[in-house]
């Protein structure tokens, strides 16, 4: 058998009616490769899958099916995309060893990083300006250090966390990159905002699908590819999220199988921060800076290779503008600043003005500003 007619065959399997993960794994279990299961009796797939399922595997694939795998295989056969399965040597080994790994991975980009060294850093869609910073600077520095971001390409964090990776590694040939795992066909941009992001990716890193060509932003199917974002990693950062959030499943799927789960603290006031100070609760590594990561993940790298003088830190606290001392950190509405700085509506109105084009201020919904650290 060729290597197309291996793969078309894997891609069958994955299309058949009623075989899923669980049962394509009892399949490969008892019969090996995928053209051994379609070659085997009724009779011996009946005793391991229900009678449905065997008579799906010895009917020929639909018209449908058959016009899907053409499809793939056309794409696959295009410079840079790549279908990995189970069997490949070059499926990524930390992605082997959760309990469910996908029987296929559709990839463009640089393959060889799925296998690199790499942190998912994930948070909220809806992030503040401090987190979009926060995502981005950890990440500059984390792909400084060599480490790869595993993100999910959704708006807010992720594309932060993307961004800052690549802004290094198009600097520093021997610096991470980024691995965009998405919950479409890898031939879907989702979203069509993050459309340059893609093709930004797909040049100087990597974006990774579970799903087949075609297959359309589903909300369920993003929850599901989390465990690929955490899986393809050494440990998962969350860096904003709401109590109720994607990014706390996603760190509940990284501790479950046996990954590091950090998270950055924020102001007790923010609900951004809530999702994090319960992760830390949990068990979570509260970090304020890069190196703290990297001083965990120490054993996987040798030794940390970034300074604590040149890591990012989450909080520091270098302008000493006299209303940012009022400020504080937390959230504060404008009578509450005018009562604790003295300042009258219109000087208040103007110093506010110009520390936030200044970026050092942001404006919360409800007239409420937050301070920001740059």
């Amino acid at each position: 058998m060729t290597v197309t007619e291996g793969l078309a065959a894997w891609l069958r399997l994955e299309q058949t009616a009623g075989v899923g993960p669980e049962t394509a794994r009892k399949l490969l279990g008892a019969f090996g490769l995928p053209e051994n299961i379609f070659s085997a009796s009724f009779s011996a797939l009946q005793k391991v899958v229900s009678e449905r399922v065997a008579t799906a595997l010895t009917t020929a694939a639909s018209t449908q099916t058959q016009a899907l795998i053409a499809r793939t295989l056309t794409w696959a056969d295009q410079p840079g995309n790549v279908v990995l399965t189970l069997a490949d040597s070059n499926y990524p080994p930390l992605l082997l060893n959760i309990s469910d790994p996908p029987l296929v991975l559709y990839v463009k980009g640089r393959v060889a990083l799925l296998s690199s060294l790499s942190l998912a850093v994930v948070g909220s869609r809806n992030a503040t300006a401090q987190g979009i910073v926060n995502a981005e600077k950890f990440s500059e520095a984390l792909s400084r250090a060599g480490l790869s971001t595993v993100s999910g390409m959704a708006l807010g964090i992720d594309s932060a966390a993307h961004h800052g990776s690549l802004s290094n590694y198009t600097l520093h040939a021997d610096a991470g990159s980024t691995i965009a795992v998405i919950g479409t066909g890898i031939d879907i941009v989702y979203p069509a905002r993050n459309r340059n992001l893609a093709h930004l990716i797909a040049r100087e890193g990597c974006i990774v699908s579970e799903y087949p060509l075609g297959m359309p932003a589903i909300p369920a199917n993003f929850p599901r590819r989390n465990r690929i974002i955490s899986g393809l990693a050494r440990g998962t950062l969350v860096v904003e999220a709401a109590a109720q959030s994607g990014s706390l499943i996603t760190a509940r799927m990284a501790a479950e199988q046996g990954r590091e789960v950090f998270a950055i603290p924020g102001s007790i006031h923010s609900p951004l921060s809530k999702g994090c100070h319960h992760l830390i609760r949990q068990g979570a590594k509260l970090v304020e800076s890069a190196q703290d990561i990297l001083e965990e993940l120490a054993p996987f790298i040798g030794a940390s290779t970034l300074p604590a003088t040149h890591a990012y830190q989450a909080a520091p606290d270098s302008n000493d503008h006299a209303l940012l001392t009022t400020m504080g950190f937390d959230p504060v509405d404008v009578n509450t600043l005018s009562i604790r700085s003295g300042l009258d509506a219109a000087a208040l109105s103007a110093q506010l003005l110009t520390l936030e084009l200044e970026g050092a201020v942001e404006m919360l919904p409800g007239g409420i500003y937050r301070r920001m650290d740059k």
